[in-house]
Formats: C-alpha cells, structure tokens, sequence
C-alpha cells in the first residue's frame, strides 16, 4: 500500500472517530489518544512510537460496541503491517 492510500485511510478511520457518539471516560480517553496519534500520523508520516500497540488497545476496546470502528483500526494495523511499520 503506498503512502498516499494509507494517508487516506488513516484521515478515514480519523473522521470516523470523530463521529463516535457518547462513550464512558476510558473509551473517551483511548478516542482521544487515537485520534491524536492518526493525526501524528497523517501530518508527519513515518511512524509514532507506540502506535501500534495503542491501535491494538484501542481495538479490543471498541470491539464489542463499534465493530465498523475496530474493522477500520483492524484494517489500518493490517496496512501498517504489509509496510513493514
């Protein structure tokens, strides 16, 4: 996957937080800190110490009440993958 279709879904799964409705202070907590690391990600490139293991937090945790979220963070962690990040 090249940089500019990973910088377009990055921006993707990044609306799609913002769109999250009312959530508990942890999922408020864990959407903040992903949405700030995807916006690293987008205007800086390359990758952010820990993202990862964030994202993959973030999934287990948004699994069960927005799977169309974790499919999303499931299939960024899947492209960042195949780029060897």
């Amino acid at each position: 996957m090249e940089q500019q279709q990973l910088r377009d879904l990055l921006e993707t799964l990044h609306k799609e937080l913002e769109q999250v409705g009312t959530v508990d202070e942890k999922t408020a907590d864990a959407l903040t800190s992903l949405k700030n690391d995807i916006a690293k990600l987008v205007n800086e490139g390359g990758e952010q110490e820990g993202i990862i293991d964030r994202m993959n937090e973030a999934l287990g945790e948004f699994e069960e009440e927005h799977p169309k979220l974790s499919m999303m963070i499931q299939h960024v962690l899947d492209s960042l993958a195949q780029m060897g990040l």
